[in-house]
């Protein structure tokens, strides 16, 4: 997900007379087995995914903050996809190294640095794909967000999507509870140009554990739609088509679009008219049906932010911090997408939750809790979080209201 990404009821029961083992069920590795009519279904508690793992207390994408979601609740772990230059896919926000890790400090590969065309960007940076696992094995995580804890930066290896599978399910087995993946295919297009399409890396490496079924805790999610289209004649696991955007105009509330996060970028090389906004439409619902179990737009689809006006008909700094952002405005539902969601059987899910007092919007008081609690009471099936232990606590306070 661009940077605002940007991705359990009583902890998920062992159904064990839904199948007579890990294996009918299409699971594996030896963790609990889990039904898919109960496990992240649309009547199910809403499913809380560490995004990037842990990653509002530790480096992004690394096996620390993947393990530190977990302990903290979380019920599924969120691996962005890219592939190194000999085809391994490691977990990365994106194919670009500068902004996550410690190589442009690394004298050794100051040649790698180059300009690639990113969905029709130019864009100067380290790319994955100009790296070996071995080399990308040497390189170390650093904490993306300048205002988040800055102690862990160098500490933390790259992993690959192999380890992070493995992580999976042994702290699934550790923990005797369903642990999930909810991998990201990064760019699609970008990586089928270069001869290294994600797509059957994910499912062989999925198949591996024995998680390539319907009944496997893992949802697949990407913002370009063929891939999921291709991906659906291929796999039953659960495909989610992301839904992206500009921005918010904050004085009428309306989402922007503006390239690169206008359409799908599959849309545009395509010749395909349109924007995101358009998947959200009955039409492109009803299109989305077609080939993926759920749909997760960027939060502000369902809850935007609109601005208070000074005399000029600018934003008003209403906490005085000498700053307009999110924190000056006030939270508006849009009740509607929901129920068109839930109408076609769609899973909705939505992202990014953040803790910091500037990307909560006023009408919360500066308390993450009651963001959850608004976006959990429209009908969510699911979100992403940096911050999983304040989701986790937040569903389920909201999920003991239901009882």
């Amino acid at each position: 997900m661009p940077t605002r990404f940007s991705p359990a009821a009583p902890r998920f029961a062992l159904l064990t007379a839904v199948c007579a083992s890990l294996v009918a069920c299409g699971g594996g590795g030896g963790d609990t087995p889990a039904s898919v009519s109960t496990w992240g279904a649309i009547d199910a508690q809403p499913l809380v995914t560490g995004h990037r793992g842990a990653s509002g207390y530790r480096p992004e994408h690394t096996i620390e903050a993947y393990t530190l979601a977990i302990d903290q609740g979380a019920d599924l772990i969120e691996p962005d996809l890219v592939a190194t230059k000999d085809g391994v896919l490691i977990a990365r926000h994106e194919p670009m190294l500068g902004g996550t890790t410690d190589v442009a400090s690394r004298p050794e590969f100051a040649s790698r640095k180059t300009t690639k065309m990113v969905d029709g960007v130019a864009t100067t940076d380290f790319f994955a794909s100009d790296f070996t696992l071995a080399e990308i094995k040497t390189l170390r995580a650093v904490q993306a967000f300048a205002e988040r804890d800055q102690r862990y930066n160098g500490q933390f290896q790259i992993p690959t999507f192999d380890e992070v599978l493995a992580l999976a399910q042994t702290k699934a087995r550790e923990k005797g509870r369903t642990i999930g993946v909810y991998p990201e295919t990064k760019h699609p297009t970008f990586h089928q140009d270069l001869n290294l399409a994600l797509e059957d890396r994910l499912l062989a490496a999925l198949t591996k554990v024995g998680w390539n079924s319907a009944a496997a805790p893992v949802f697949i999610q990407s913002f370009e739609q063929a891939n999921l289209k291709s991906l659906r004649t291929k796999t039953k696991v659960r495909l989610i088509q992301l839904v992206d955007a500009d921005d918010v105009n904050v004085v009428t509330g309306a989402i922007t679009f503006a390239a690169p996060y206008d359409r799908p970028y599959d849309w545009t090389r395509a010749g395909r008219a349109g924007t995101f906004g358009d998947l959200l439409t009955p039409a492109g619902l009803d299109e989305i049906k077609t080939y993926a179990d759920g749909v997760a737009p960027w939060k502000r689809y369902i809850v935007t932010v609109k601005a208070t006006l000074d005399a000029q008909g600018k934003p008003r700094d209403m906490n005085g911090d000498g700053a307009v952002n999110d924190a000056d405005f006030d939270a508006v539902a849009n009740t509607a997408l929901p129920a068109e969601v839930k109408k076609r059987g769609l899973l909705l899910h939505t992202w990014t939750f953040r803790n910091e007092a500037r990307r909560l919007a006023r009408s919360y008081g500066n308390d993450p809790a009651k963001e959850y609690d608004q976006f959990f009471k429209l009908g969510i099936n699911g979100l992403f979080s940096d911050f999983p232990d304040s989701a986790v606590t937040a569903r389920d306070a909201y999920w003991a209201t239901r009882k």
